[in-house]
């Protein structure tokens, strides 16, 4: 019943590492793959292919707090520091800041007057609020539509008890901007990822994940140069920001500008280097641009990080759909069928799913079956256009009657 609040936790000092350019670190999802696992420090430390793995554990009752930290180098399992912290509920924060202020002096780093501040970022002082914003936290990443409407209820809950909660306005936008994009295009949806994200730059117009979901809610509106100066000012504000580039990257592929998201999905690949999506997308752009080589080199890249991203998490659908594209992108149209098939059974009338196993038919030339699934995918609540007229994938249904007849009604 405590795992929300220790995986947030853990995901806020995995984010305020990552700022350090000195250190790699990995993300969220292959880290937690290993949560209750009782494996081997070195065996996780090369499959995470780190250096030094930070381990613990959390114990939260009534309003008492503690938190066992040890940081292990892999080559030797030397102990490089150990802490345990027996606290007051309230005084989370100051240990989340505490923890990564020493990973960083037993490392030996130095860091920049910026570095120092980014890894102190303000939260909110109420802990209640916290609590339900950690379990937005846990229900966003799951990609899929029931987990991101409950995640979008308690980033919600966490502004009733603190109406100045920027970062949970900005939870909200994202939600409201993914479920409209995927799930549910309604007017509702996109009215609340607008007013929710320009209400969380209100607040804090320093805070890099504000401009980013303005941007994402002001793309899906088809506002396309100021969504793009937000995404501007989310990567100036962070350049470690992840959803920075990928919105970004989303924003100008809707507008069918494929190189300049070529570039901005490699740069959102670099900032998270185990990540999958963002190299299937680039790879999804320079064929679309006719650049072969660079589409191969990008699909085999993807491909691996989805195979070493499916052995740690087996039931995800989306790595399977994304790495179905890259093996049919690579010649193994057979087997990358047959990962959409997988995808497909996961999470069978998922629009986001569908959706993707058609681009897989529609390149393997099924163009009936890949125009069922566009229309089922549509029908569930895919509803961004733009995308869907700009997605190279989708070329060989161009002209086709079903095809054109769909966007009319959208």
């Amino acid at each position: 019943d405590q795992d929300y609040f220790c995986e947030g936790i853990a995901e806020e000092i995995i984010n305020a590492l990552t700022k350090i350019d000195a250190l790699h670190v990995a993300s969220r999802s292959s880290a937690f793959a290993f949560k209750g696992k009782n494996q081997d420090i070195r065996q996780v430390g090369e499959q995470l292919n780190v250096a030094t793995v930070l381990e613990g554990s959390v114990r939260k009752s009534g309003s008492r707090l503690r938190i066992t930290t040890q940081l292990v180098k892999v080559a030797d399992g030397y102990h490089l520091w150990s802490e345990k912290y027996d606290r007051e509920l309230e005084d989370v924060f100051a240990v989340q800041d505490e923890i990564a202020e020493n990973i960083v002096k037993a490392l030996r780093l130095v860091l920049t007057d910026d570095q120092k501040r980014a890894i102190e970022r303000a939260h909110t002082d109420n802990v209640e609020a916290y609590e339900y914003y950690l379990r937005g936290r846990q229900f966003f990443y799951q990609f899929r539509e029931k987990g991101l409407q409950f995640a979008r209820r308690m980033f919600t809950r966490a502004i009733e008890i603190d109406s100045d909660y920027a970062r949970a306005y900005a939870g909200i936008a994202d939600c409201s901007s993914q479920l409209y994009k995927y799930w549910d295009a309604s007017a509702a949806n996109l009215e609340e990822a607008e007013s929710a994200s320009r209400k969380a730059l209100e607040l804090a117009p320093d805070l890099a994940e504000a401009h980013a979901a303005r941007g994402f809610a002001l793309t899906l509106g088809g506002h396309h140069e100021e969504a793009n100066r937000e995404f501007v000012a989310a990567i100036r504000l962070d350049p470690k920001l992840y959803e920075g580039y990928l919105y970004y990257a989303n924003g100008r592929f809707a507008e069918g500008k494929l190189a300049e998201a070529a570039k901005l999905f490699e740069q959102a690949a670099a900032v998270r280097t185990e990540d999958y999506q963002a190299l299937a997308l680039a790879a999804l752009c320079y064929f679309g641009l006719g650049l072969e080589t660079e589409g191969r080199a990008a699909s085999e890249r993807c491909l691996r990080a989805a195979e070493r991203h499916i052995e740690l998490n087996p039931d995800d659908p989306r790595a399977y759909y994304l790495g179905a594209g890259a093996l049919c992108r690579l010649g193994q149209v057979e087997k990358g069928l047959e990962w959409g098939d997988r995808a497909q059974a996961l999470d069978p009338e998922d629009s986001g799913v569908l959706y993707n196993v058609a681009c897989l038919n529609a390149v393997a030339g099924r163009t009936e079956h890949a125009l069922d699934l566009l229309e089922r995918a549509v029908q569930n609540g895919f509803g961004h256009r733009e995308w869907i007229e700009n997605d190279p994938d989708f070329t060989p249904l161009h002209g086709h009657p079903r095809y054109t007849g769909m966007l009319s009604r959208m």
